[in-house]
Order: C-alpha cells, then sequence, then structure tokens
C-alpha cells in the first residue's frame, strides 16, 4: 500500500470519534521517523520538511472522517513510501551521468560535456579572480576582454561578444535594432521555427514588442518576397537556421550572399541565428552533412550572427554574437546587456575552450568532437572487452550496430554509424534493468528498442567502461531472481 493508499483507506472507513483520536496517536512523531529513516543522503532540514508534510497529509485525513471503525496507518509501509520518496527527490540533484544513448548533444543531459581543460578553468575561477580588475594597472578592467578578442579572432569577426544563452542573443539584438518607428521584423515563414522547451521565434518576436512580417511560403521564398516586404518601418531581415528539422521536395529559398546584397541596398541589418555553434567543417570529422559557421555567414554578408556555446561548439551555455565593431559596441552598452552577462564560471570555461580551438588539434580536445571522430572498430572493440568483462552477469549481450545523433536541435538528417551493447536481462525486465541502472551511482542512461536495452559506445568515453561495467554488476545484482 503506497501513502497515498493509506490516507485513502483512513478517509474510507469513517472512524468513530473514540476511533478516531487512537488513529491520530497512532500517527508516529517526526523525531521518531527521523531517528527510523536514519542517514538518508540529504540535508536534515530536507528531511525534516518531507517527513513533515507526510504525517500531515495522514493527519489531516484523519482529522476529516466523522464515526465508523478507524485503521492507524501501516508503520513499516510509511517508512517504505517515506524511504522511495526521499531517494527519488536525491536522485533529482544535478550529478554526473554516462550517457550511453548515441545522442552527442543531449539536451536533458546538459548537452556538450566539456573539454578537460574548460573544466580545470572553471574550477579554478571558483575563487576570487580578475573578472574586472586589471592586473597591468591595478584598476577596473574589462570583463571578458580576452576571450570576445579571441572568439572574433576564431570566427574572423570584428568583434564579438557573449550572453547568458543564444535566446537571449536574439532578444538582445531584437531590442537593439527595433525601436519606433522601425517595429517590423521580416522572417521567411519557412523559418518560423520552434526548438526545445517551447521556444518559439514568432512568439519571442512578439514578446519583445515587435511586428512581425512572414514572406514567401512554408516551402518556397524568393528573393523578390523578401525585398517587397522592407520598407520604411523595417527593423531587420531575420534569418533563423533550420537545425533541428529539413526540408525536401519542392522547396526553395535565395542564396544567404543574394539576401545580404538586397539589406545592404535597403540599409536594413541582416541577422542570423546559427543556433548550433559550429566552428570547423563538420564533414570533415565524420560522414555528416556540412553545418554552416558564424565565420561562414560573416564572410556572406551577415551584419550580425549569434549561436549557442554548448552545442557543437563544445563550451558551457551561452550565447555568442559575432559582428561589426560598431554594432557589438553598442549592443554592449544597451541596458539590457547586463541583466543577459555572464559569470566568471562561464566566462573562464567559454575562454578555455576558445584556446583550445586556437591551438593545433581542437578537434581531439574538444569532447563532442572526439566523439564524432570516433572510429567504428575502436568502438566494436571496446563492446567486445565489456562484453568479456560481463559474460557471467545474468543477462545476455550482444553486440550490435547503431545510429547515433547529433542532437541538440543540430543536424537532424545525419546519422552517424555506431557500435551498442545490446542486453538482455535473465531475471527481470528490460524496464526494470534500464530504472535500476538509472538509480545508481553513476546513473547510467541508455535507450530501449526491439525488445533489448542498449547502451551506445559513441558517446561513453573509454575512462567509463570500467564504471560502466560495475553498474551494470550492480543492476544485476539487485534485480529478483
Amino acid at each position: 500500500m503506497t501513502l497515498a493508499g493509506m490516507v485513502r483507506t483512513i478517509r474510507a472507513v469513517s472512524p468513530s470519534a473514540a476511533n478516531k483520536r487512537q488513529v491520530l496517536r497512532s500517527i508516529p512523531a517526526v523525531e521518531k521517523v527521523l531517528q527510523t529513516l536514519g542517514d538518508t543522503g540529504l540535508p536534515r532540514p530536507v528531511v525534516v520538511a518531507k517527513v513533515r508534510a507526510a504525517l500531515a497529509a495522514l493527519r489531516q485525513q484523519g482529522q476529516a472522517t466523522s464515526t465508523g471503525s478507524g485503521q492507524a496507518p501501516d508503520q513499516a509501509q510509511l517508512m517504505t513510501e517515506l524511504r522511495q520518496s526521499l531517494l527519488a527527490f536525491r536522485h533529482s540533484r544535478i550529478q554526473p551521468v554516462i550517457n550511453a544513448t548515441g545522442i552527442l548533444i543531449h539536451t536533458n543531459l546538459g548537452r556538450a560535456p566539456l573539454a578537460e581543460k574548460a573544466q580545470e578553468a572553471l574550477l579554478a575561477a571558483a575563487g576570487y579572480s580578475n573578472l574586472e580588475y586589471d592586473l597591468a594597472t591595478g584598476e577596473r578592467g574589462k570583463r571578458g576582454g580576452y576571450l570576445e578578442e579571441n572568439l572574433a579572432l576564431l570566427f574572423g569577426a570584428q568583434a564579438a561578444t557573449v550572453v547568458n544563452n543564444c535566446a537571449a542573443a536574439l532578444i538582445l539584438l531584437l531590442r537593439h535594432f527595433a525601436r519606433p518607428p522601425r517595429e517590423e521584423v521580416v522572417i521567411s515563414r519557412g523559418e518560423l521555427v520552434q526548438i526545445g522547451g517551447g521556444f518559439r521565434i514568432p512568439e519571442i518576436l512578439e514578446a519583445s514588442g515587435l511586428r512581425l512580417r512572414e514572406v514567401g511560403t512554408t516551402n518556397k521564398t524568393t528573393l523578390n518576397d523578401y525585398a517587397r516586404a522592407l520598407g520604411p518601418k523595417t527593423a531587420l531581415l531575420l534569418k533563423v537556421h533550420r537545425s533541428n528539422f529539413f526540408m525536401g521536395g519542392f522547396v526553395s529559398s535565395p542564396a544567404l550572399e543574394e539576401i545580404a546584397g538586397l539589406a545592404r541596398k535597403k540599409r536594413i541589418p541582416l541577422v542570423e541565428d546559427l543556433g548550433s555553434g559550429a566552428a570547423v567543417r563538420t564533414e570533415a570529422l565524420a560522414r555528416i552533412e556540412h553545418e554552416p559557421t558564424p565565420a561562414e555567414s560573416l564572410r556572406h554578408g551577415v551584419d550580425v550572427v549569434c549561436c549557442s556555446g554548448d552545442k557543437l561548439f563544445g563550451g558551457p551555455q551561452a550565447g555568442l554574437i559575432f559582428g561589426r565593431a560598431r554594432v557589438i559596441s553598442a549592443l554592449k552598452r544597451e541596458p539590457f546587456f547586463r541583466a543577459l552577462r555572464c559569470d566568471k564560471l562561464v566566462l573562464s570555461s567559454l575562454q578555455a575552450t576558445v584556446d583550445l580551438y586556437l591551438q593545433d588539434g581542437s578537434e581531439a580536445s574538444i569532447p563532442g568532437l572526439e566523439m564524432l571522430r570516433r572510429d567504428v572498430e575502436s568502438l566494436r572493440t571496446r563492446a567486445e572487452q565489456l562484453r568479456k568483462a560481463i559474460q557471467d552477469l545474468p543477462l545476455r549481450c550482444q553486440v550490435g550496430q547503431s545510429q547515433a545523433q547529433l542532437g541538440g536541435g543540430a543536424m537532424p538528417r545525419s546519422s552517424i554509424e555506431s557500435v551498442a551493447l545490446e542486453l538482455t536481462p535473465a531475471q527481470c525486465s528490460v524496464v526494470e534493468l534500464a530504472s535500476r541502472l538509472r538509480q545508481g551511482t553513476p546513473p547510467v542512461i541508455g535507450l530501449i528498442a526491439d525488445g533489448v536495452f542498449k547502451l551506445d559506445l559513441r558517446t561513453v568515453s573509454p575512462q567509463q567502461d570500467h564504471q560502466l561495467t560495475q553498474r551494470l554488476r550492480e543492476a544485476c545484482g539487485s534485480c529478483p531472481s
């Protein structure tokens, strides 16, 4: 019987006044419950609050009944339910996991893993740092000056700056360029996208107090469509990269250079939201499509480009903005900019990530890029070693082919050949095995497909293989025989 079930039992039996008092007296005191629970791995005030809430629910239902014969709550069941509730709450804390889903940029699992150098920089900056202090003069310094200069160098921009995510970057750009009477944003209907978490481009534009001017059709937009829409009220022309979906068939749109030429002729700023933040030629890393980079867009004539720092770029959550020096300088003078700026932890880890790109061999240093480059044979070798290491466990393990995905709203057409362990437990269900792996330390996240539990090794680092083996042993050992 669950805690909710005990509440329903108390409600249903309708005890007499005497029995009702007996039922209420049988509900244990908070301190007694705390002593019985022992160490839960949670701060005591948290446990006290959870226990009080559970006991209050029982007490409230006991008070609400009238006459009849009462039934005291099952003490053992109460403790079991409380332990399960506290364990579930403890698991909700942010903690490291082993990503065996085959999705490299997994939004639910924190997107891109940081490079080792970026992690070290983040830890080092956790104490005091020269965040806004000039060590040469001993006076107040410029926040993020080193980072911004190197970002601009990396992407071939006149200037660059950083805010806390790409959505914030887009909002800042809209607020800067759109001022009365210029309050219209021109965008193709085929680019009115929604990305994860319900972030819709049309709603962001309208929330910014702007008027959306849609041009073309869903599948076809011409340069003339843009030209007809531009007028005295146009604030900017917005391009949004369709990074999380694709259209095929009778689809066409003008080249970016043509749109940039039109924008220059009409003296209207052209802004592009690229989303994924690729800094290298993705097709050179694996057999996947080409993802446009901010450097390419700037060369094609786009005035300002924004993208994410924690997707293909492989840094922390941030919104990267590139463009002409006068525009970037004006953006940083916006009063709203202060509300969107990054803290020392983000800036330091992003700074280290940029430095890695500017050095040789960045593809090997950035975890997401390194995962893309892993060859199938090395993955298969690791899979066979893992299979042998767990061959004594009560489960059937096969090494199978898999198709990894980039994820994070980038390159939806691209899948990457990969290798997965396909597990079928002998003593519990596949769902139960997946649950037990999720609830251990560290949690292991895989996927269930075709009746087996799959662990894709492309997103598991070789350094995690031993942990993965140990977690499988623990999970199989806790399955009922």
